[in-house]
C-alpha cells in the first residue's frame, strides 16, 4: 500500500510515499484493496483523485467537502491548490 483513504466517501487518497507518473497506487477501502494509476508525479502526503472529479464538484477528504474543483481533475491526478478552491470555515461566525 502506498496511499490511504481516510473515509469511504472520499474522492481523494493521500500518497504515503512518493509516487511517480505511471505507478500503480494501492490503498484499502473498507478493508478491500483498490488501485489506480498515477497520472503524474505525486509527492508524499499529497492527494490524488480516485475518480474523475468534474469542475465545480466538491473535493471530499475525511468524509467532508474540503473544496471545489476549479477544473476537471482526472482519476490519478494530483489534487492540490492548483486545481481546488479550498473551503475556509469562518470560525468567528460560530462564536
Amino acid at each position: 500500500m502506498n496511499a490511504l483513504i481516510v473515509d469511504p466517501r472520499d474522492n481523494v487518497i493521500v500518497a504515503i510515499e512518493p509516487v511517480a507518473a505511471g505507478d500503480t497506487v494501492t490503498y484499502l477501502v473498507d478493508g478491500e484493496p483498490a488501485s489506480l494509476t498515477a497520472a503524474e508525479d505525486i509527492i508524499i502526503y499529497h492527494k490524488l483523485a480516485i475518480r474523475d472529479i468534474q469542475k465545480g464538484e466538491p473535493v471530499v477528504k475525511y468524509g467532508e467537502h474540503i473544496g471545489a474543483a476549479t477544473t476537471f481533475i482526472p482519476a490519478g491526478a494530483h489534487v492540490h491548490v492548483h486545481n481546488v478552491d479550498s473551503i475556509k470555515e469562518d470560525r468567528r461566525a460560530k462564536e
